[in-house]
């Protein structure tokens, strides 16, 4: 049996013990300067606070000034800071890792440079490595729709595995895979990581179809809901998952399944993004909706604006064109701008439904 550590103590890199130490692994949860109080819980009572759940047998927690400690003697690291720590998490593996050792992240979302060429999150962090280190490390990512709650109480789960090497692919699968928690792996990198990115957009903006029956009040009544509205939003974010796969490298059929789709559902089905696209969609602007959400991570918010910046300036210059992806530009224009919801439905599915934009 191995012994992996994990960067980050989150709910998600948390409840991920749960396969590991089910399949007799053992799991050293380090946390960052921003996870003090959880670790301190776990050391103290087996408590991860905000899951609300004893970590299972086998899990030891340590603070960040004992990361060292925890890294001795252990080559399967896994990356579980979220995408605002991402740079701040490769410069703290640059000091930690080995030659040989392999690295699988959890992070969602993307990074652009000033002319708007994307990056796909695991690749920022293995920027922050040394040349001559990382050429002797390998990268891989865990992808898919996953509720880290369901995952710690043993819910049917489905996942995606990616990276660069099949090989170390087959080799996590084998670590994390139970009865409970399904693993596939894709060597479509950067296909399933901008599934795993662009989702978390388009569930913000699945937020709309219930804030709008609340602007309406007693006037919607109890007879209709509005899903109608979600799934066209759904069916033109899978329209633009494919467009995204043109643009990037990835492969079209990648978003037709766990990494798109499937994943796209599940963050549409509640959570802080879709809570606060709510609140967008029944009046306010996103900056009203999220001075009533102090302290909350919005991972999704966030994509949308480094994406939705990356494809004006790529539209500037000449890189696509002025008709593709409808509703992440309008994404941006509510959450990056501070603009009111006004679906352009004329803009979608190609404009002649037929999704061939």
């Amino acid at each position: 049996m191995a012994t992996i550590v994990v960067l980050g103590s989150g709910i998600m890199a948390t409840a991920l013990a749960t396969p590991l130490t089910d399949n007799g692994h053992q799991v050293r949860l380090v946390g960052t300067h921003l996870d003090r109080e959880i670790i301190s819980s776990i050391q103290e009572t087996g408590i991860h606070p905000n899951l609300g759940l004893k970590v299972p047998d086998g899990t030891t927690a340590y603070q960040l000034e004992d990361a060292e400690t925890a890294f001795e003697g252990v080559d399967l690291v896994m990356s579980g800071v979220n995408s605002f720590g991402v740079e701040w998490a490769g410069q703290q593996l640059a000091k930690l890792l080995r030659p040989g050792m392999h690295v699988i992240a959890l992070a969602k979302g993307m990074h652009a440079d000033d002319d708007g060429n994307l990056t796909i999150l695991p690749r920022l962090l293995a920027s922050q490595i040394p040349d001559d280190l990382r050429s002797q490390l390998t990268f891989s990512a865990i992808a898919g729709p996953s509720i880290a709650g369901e995952v710690a109480v043993h819910r049917h789960t489905s996942v995606v595995f990616t990276g660069d090497t099949p090989e170390q692919l087959e080799r996590w699968r084998e670590m994390f895979a139970t009865p409970y928690y399904h693993v596939w792996t894709n060597p479509d990198f950067v296909g399933v990581e901008v599934c795993a990115a662009t989702k978390n957009c388009y569930a913000f903006g699945a937020g709309f179809m219930q804030g709008l029956l609340d602007a309406m009040g007693d006037e919607a009544g109890d007879r209709y809901v509005n899903f109608n509205y979600g799934a066209a939003l759904f069916g033109q974010a899978s329209v633009e998952m494919i467009q995204f796969m043109e643009l990037l490298g990835g492969q079209p059929t990648t978003p037709i399944g766990l990494p798109g789709i499937g994943d796209c559902f599940v963050t549409s089905m509640g959570g802080r993004n879709v809570k606060c696209g709510r609140l967008v969609g029944s009046g306010l602007t996103f900056s009203e909706a999220r001075a009533q959400m102090p302290g909350v991570t919005l991972e999704g918010a966030a994509a949308i604006v480094v994406i939705g910046k990356a494809i004006n300036r790529l539209t500037e210059r000449g890189v696509i064109p002025a008709d593709r992806f409808p509703l992440l530009r309008h994404l941006y224009e509510v959450v990056g701008l501070d603009q009111p919801v006004n679906m352009p439905w004329d803009t979608f599915f190609g404009s002649n439904g037929s999704g061939q934009a």
